[in-house]
């Protein structure tokens, strides 16, 4: 059996749902492949799209939120009018879709990303793709334009959130509450002070991580500035992850260059080591990135999100005690430092999470996929 795994470079958690998804299928037998959903329409046309999404989210997420907030709009009560133009524009390389489906024999199709769903929903309902699709939520809530797909199933987040689903007229039957999925490195705990030698941190002082994304978003030298100021004379270090953004490092460094207390990583894949080196997470409420660390099971303190879906992940984990959601960067710190040294909010925080959020969810949405 061959799986491929349909997703966009338009945030970084997509591309790692994606791998979650396909470390669970191949652990089944099934071989797996990724493409670049965009890519279809053209290297270039990919490139420039991926660089205007990540541009408007990183430094003006208030337009985005705006462009969010109209996609809602336009998506109540779509399933009676016309498709929207996220469905017309990515039917246009629905054709060149179905060419690579059938050309590598693909059986299954894994969308973690709203835009080839759409290119495979225009393939369905002309009857042009024998494959077996399906979406993979990564946000904690219905996306706008979703109830327009006619994929074989839909993989929602938690149980609670299917209300949202079917209010905007998709069908229960092909609804599948299972989880956000994550990858197996994530499930592993490795001790923190094996983790603190690996990484080069002094034991006994606390350690807060600051995630920006795969792209670098929010105000992290303001965030950093802060939570230094509140720990005053005593000792800690924060570590900045500031993913891509070459310019954000920049800053950092130059502003926090001379500070043992600060250290700014360059793009890394051990995320999952930091975490566990970590006492406290600042990170913004991305749906995977909330996910991986709840499943990391670490104190977690969302910063500002990027106004739309991040909005609602935020709430899905402060309403059930796995976050506390700190909207400016004084409020992050003020609550990052007092987690640090409050040992029952923690613990609270950390049962909430093992209660919430399955750690096994990649392993759930593969069954599902195969039995369907």
């Amino acid at each position: 059996m061959k799986a491929v795994l349909l997703t966009c470079s338009t945030g970084q958690g997509h591309n790692s749902a994606a791998q979650a998804v396909a470390e669970a299928l191949e652990a089944q037998g099934v071989s797996c492949q990724t493409a670049d959903a965009l890519a279809f329409l053209g290297e270039r046309a990919s490139a420039v799209i991926t660089d205007a999404f990540v541009n408007i989210a990183v430094k003006t997420p208030r337009a985005f939120g705006f462009m969010y907030g109209v996609g809602e709009k336009l998506s109540e009560g779509l399933a009676d009018r016309v498709k929207s133009p996220v469905y017309l524009a990515n039917a246009l390389y629905a054709e060149n879709l179905r060419a690579y489906l059938e050309q590598n024999e693909i059986d299954l199709a894994v969308c973690p990303h709203l835009f080839p769903a759409e290119a495979l929903t225009y393939l369905k309902r002309r009857g042009l793709a024998r494959t077996r699709c399906f979406f993979v939520s990564t946000d904690y809530t219905c996306i706008p334009f979703l109830e327009e797909t006619a994929l074989d199933a839909v993989f929602v987040p938690d149980k609670t959130l299917l209300p949202q689903f079917t209010a905007r007229g998709m069908d229960p039957a092909r609804l599948v509450p299972a989880g956000i999925p994550v990858m197996r490195k994530f499930r592993d705990k490795t001790p923190a002070a094996q983790a603190r030698q690996a990484l080069s941190l002094p034991e006994g002082v606390p350690v807060f991580l600051v995630m920006t994304g795969g792209e670098g978003c929010g105000n992290a030298a303001a965030l950093t500035r802060a939570i230094l100021a509140r720990m005053g004379a005593r000792d800690c270090r924060v570590l900045v992850l500031p993913g891509r953004n070459e310019e954000l490092r920049f800053e950092l460094e130059t502003a926090f260059g001379a500070d043992p207390r600060v250290r700014t990583e360059p793009f890394t894949t051990q995320v999952p080591l930091y975490m566990d080196a970590c006492d406290v997470l600042l990170s913004k409420p991305g749906g995977i990135s909330s996910t991986e660390a709840a499943v990391k099971n670490v104190p977690l303190v969302h910063t500002a999100p990027i106004p739309g879906c991040e909005t609602l992940n935020a709430e899905f984990f402060s309403q059930r005690g796995m976050s506390i959601l700190a909207p400016s960067e004084d409020e992050a710190a003020e609550n990052a430092v007092r987690l640090a040294f409050d040992e029952g909010q923690k613990r609270r925080m950390l049962e909430a999470q093992r209660q919430y959020v399955d750690p096994c969810a990649a392993d759930a949405v593969c069954r599902e996929m195969l039995n369907i």
